[in-house]
């Protein structure tokens, strides 16, 4: 048996125990042996040769989050503000190799002021603990804007506009190795363009330097609650987890 053949059943584990932290707890045979097939060694993953962050010559000094959170007070730059309850600005570790970026607040969020704390959060926990064995604290989770948007709605163009410093300068003060962007949204604003989830999630681009891997937001994977989306988010993460290599988390 060669070292590949070794390791499988290691994977493969992790990749059950993933899929019952997602909430399937039944898997036809016929997935099995694909899931068996996926469980690839981390170290075959074709990743993205290791790239040093660029900043620009303007984005060199930067600042603390507790200085961009003193920076943006009782921020009132767009109609968000209206609304609110809570400014809700982000958590985890402020330097974090991994960092998550999502849409905006929803409802629990708004209330308790903390990021990702929802049915959504919860399954993005799940996501972070027990598909990358790494602890939600060590990794750093924000969202595109800071204040809920009504209805839980798409921010609009002028909302994203006036929290993009702010955001900006999170990532810069966390400088993470890997940006996780959740959703379409989250991946179309940093990529700048349109980016069509379904077809891009699982490839690779450059934000400024810092590489982002683009996936499903937690919410979509509870709107559609098939194994192969959550497959698809597995293999993501591993991905991501090749690329940073396990001493670096």
């Amino acid at each position: 048996m060669d070292e590949r053949n070794k390791q499988t059943p290691d994977n493969l584990s992790l990749y059950l125990e993933f899929m019952k932290g997602a909430g399937i707890d039944f898997i036809p045979a016929r997935n099995l042996a694909k899931a068996t097939s996926l469980s690839t060694t981390l170290e075959t993953v074709k990743t993205p040769p290791e790239e040093k962050i660029k900043l620009k010559p303007e984005d060199k000094s930067t600042s603390s989050l507790e200085d961009i959170v003193k920076e943006m007070g009782d921020c009132k730059q767009c109609k968000l503000s209206k609304e609110r309850k809570n400014i809700v600005f982000g958590e985890g570790s402020p330097k974090a190799t991994i960092l998550f970026i999502g849409e905006g607040p929803g409802k629990d969020e708004d209330e308790q002021g903390r990021p990702f704390v929802g049915r959504a959060g919860q399954l993005l926990t799940d996501i972070i603990e027990k598909g990358m064995k790494i602890k939600r604290e060590s990794v750093y989770i924000c969202n595109l804007v800071k204040c809920r948007p009504p209805e839980n709605r798409n921010p609009d163009k002028d909302e994203l506009a006036a929290c993009r410093p702010f955001l900006d300068k999170q990532i810069r003060s966390v400088s993470p190795k890997v940006i996780i962007a959740l959703g379409k949204l989250a991946s179309s604003t940093l990529r700048g363009r349109d980016v069509k989830i379904t077809q891009e999630r699982g490839e690779w681009f450059d934000y400024e330097g810092f590489k982002v891997m683009p996936t499903y937001h937690p919410s979509y994977l509870l709107r559609n609650y098939t194994p192969s989306a959550r497959k698809d988010v597995f293999e993501d993460v591993k991905k991501v987890l090749a690329y940073i290599g396990s001493k670096a988390v």
